[in-house]
C-alpha cells in the first residue's frame, strides 16, 4: 500500500544521507531535525567519524543509525539501500558523497582521475537509480543531489572534478524528468565554494558559502519543491554569464 504523498511544504521526518560524514550533509540533517525529522540514516564507509556523526545527531533527539555504503562498490548498492527502505518510508534521500581530488596530481595519474569520476558520477548513477525506484515505489519522497557550480562550465583548474559534477548534474536532471508525476521530487543543489575542512587551504573564491548556508537553501528548496537551487543565489546570474563567455576569454579565468 502506498504512503500518502505529503503536502508540498512538508519537510521530511525520515532522511537517508549517502555520504554520512559530509559537513554539508550533517548541517542539513541538523536543520531538518530542528524542524521535524526524527529518523536519520547516515550511509558511508564504516569509521569512527561516521559513528561520531550519528552520535552527534542522537544528542539532538534523532534516531540516528549508520549503514555501510561505498560509492565505488555499485554491486552492493541494491542491498544497502534496500535495507533502509525495508525499515519504513524514506521521506528524503540526500546525495552528499564525493571527492575533490587533486587536479595537479590527478592529471599525471589517470587511475586517480578515474577514481574521482567513479566516486562522484558513476557511483551516483547506481545509487540514484536505486533510490529513485525506492521512492517511487512508496509513492512520495525527495531526492536531493549536491552538485556544484563547477558543473555549469568546467574550468582548466579543476576540469576532472568539474566534469564529474557535470555528469552528476545532468544525470540528476534526467532522473528528475523520469520521475516527474510519480510523487517523487528531485532537487539539484549547486553551491559555489563551500568553506569546510576538505577545502581548507584552497584559494577562496568570490561568493564562498558555508555548510549551514547550503542547509538553509536545501530547506527552502524543499518547502518550495524547487528543482534547482543555487547557493548563494547570485551564482545563478554569474554562471549564466560565464556559460556564454567566449572560450578564448574563459581560458584566462583558469
Amino acid at each position: 500500500m502506498k504512503v500518502a504523498t505529503p503536502p508540498p511544504t512538508a519537510l521530511p521526518r525520515s532522511l537517508l544521507v549517502l555520504g554520512g560524514t559530509s559537513e554539508i550533509a550533517l548541517a542539513t540533517a541538523r536543520r531538518l531535525i530542528a524542524r521535524r525529522a526524527r529518523t536519520v540514516w547516515l550511509a558511508g564507509r564504516p569509521s569512527p567519524a561516521l559513528e561520531r556523526a550519528a552520535e552527534s545527531l542522537r544528542t539532538l533527539g534523532a534516531d540516528a543509525r549508520t549503514v555501510a555504503f561505498d560509492a565505488l562498490d555499485p554491486e552492493s548498492h541494491e542491498a544497502v539501500l534496500g535495507k533502509v527502505f525495508a525499515e519504513g518510508p524514506v521521506d528524503m534521500v540526500l546525495f552528499a558523497f564525493g571527492i575533490l581530488g587533486d587536479q595537479a596530481h590527478d592529471e599525471r595519474d589517470p587511475v586517480r582521475a578515474v577514481r574521482v569520476v567513479q566516486t562522484n558520477y558513476t557511483g551516483a548513477v547506481s545509487a540514484g537509480l536505486i533510490a529513485g525506484r525506492g521512492l517511487q515505489s512508496q509513492g512520495h519522497g525527495s531526492l536531493v543531489v549536491l552538485s556544484s557550480t563547477a558543473a555549469e562550465r568546467v574550468r582548466r583548474a579543476d576540469f576532472i572534478f568539474g566534469s564529474s559534477k557535470a555528469g552528476l548534474d545532468a544525470f540528476a536532471q534526467g532522473l528528475g524528468d523520469a520521475l516527474h508525476g510519480t510523487g517523487v521530487h528531485v532537487m539539484v543543489v549547486r553551491p559555489g565554494f563551500v568553506r569546510t575542512r576538505g577545502t581548507a587551504g584552497l584559494p577562496r573564491t568570490p561568493l564562498a558559502t558555508t555548510p549551514e548556508a547550503v542547509a538553509t537553501a536545501v530547506e527552502l528548496g524543499l518547502r518550495r519543491r524547487s528543482e534547482t537551487v543555487w547557493v548563494p543565489g547570485a551564482l545563478r546570474l554569474l554562471t549564466a554569464v560565464l556559460r556564454h563567455t567566449p572560450r578564448r576569454l574563459f581560458r584566462r579565468l583558469g
